[in-house]
């Protein structure tokens, strides 16, 4: 697996461009926007974009979507249940607040516990409500790694002051769910650099 981070949107969002390296299939997490480092990136690499996976529906994670249909074509794009809300309405997913309002009429329906069999990995889905109701993160056991969204940064966590949100909840989300994982597994958030589990589990402040 071969994991590219690109930092992009209107408030520099992780976006990640996964691929496995000997089908040169691509999925990509959390798409603010389609930069032209991304497309270059997928075209240097050819890589075939199979799905994108949110990890919850906030603007900085969605806007994006319609910019990488419209250049590589139709594709399921995944989101838990209880955020279909958001990603469907502008006033709820913060894009007035920035643009003029941005909404995806689609996606895919998942729920924690299932696992995404996509580009010859499995993508654990966690339900990590707490920054959004529908907020989740993405663990590939075999590789090690975690997509935490806004669920868990580096010594932080989400903002809970907005619609859905629950700081007892994100809490809940990090200590029960997340600190099960091993301690080496490398968490790619949604914002802020990489960390591990380990290093959260003694220096987080918030959990």
């Amino acid at each position: 697996m071969k994991i590219e981070l690109f930092v992009t949107g209107i408030i520099s969002t992780n976006c990640y461009i996964v691929s496995n390296e000997e089908t040169r299939e691509a999925v990509i997490v959390d798409p603010a926007n389609v930069s032209r480092r991304m497309k270059e990136y997928i075209e240097s690499e050819g890589l075939t974009v199979k799905a994108v996976l949110l990890t919850h529906a906030h603007f900085d994670h969605i806007m994006g979507i319609d910019k990488l249909i419209a250049l590589y074509g139709s594709m399921p794009v995944y989101v838990e249940e209880e955020d279909l809300e958001l990603l469907h309405t502008p006033e709820m997913n913060e894009s007035t607040v920035y643009t003029a309002g941005y909404s995806y009429p689609g996606g895919e329906v998942i729920h924690g516990g299932e696992i995404l069999h996509l580009i010859g990995h499995d993508f654990q889905v966690i339900h990590t409500p707490g920054h959004t109701a529908g907020g989740v993160c993405y663990y590939v056991e075999k590789e090690g790694v975690l997509f935490s969204g806004d669920t868990l940064f580096c010594c932080s966590v989400g903002r809970t002051d907005f619609a859905t949100s629950s700081t007892s909840a994100l809490v809940r989300s990090v200590r029960e769910k997340l600190f099960l994982l091993p301690d080496k597994t490398v968490v790619y958030p949604g914002h802020m650099g990489a960390t591990t589990i380990g290093n959260e589990k003694v220096n987080n402040p918030f959990v």
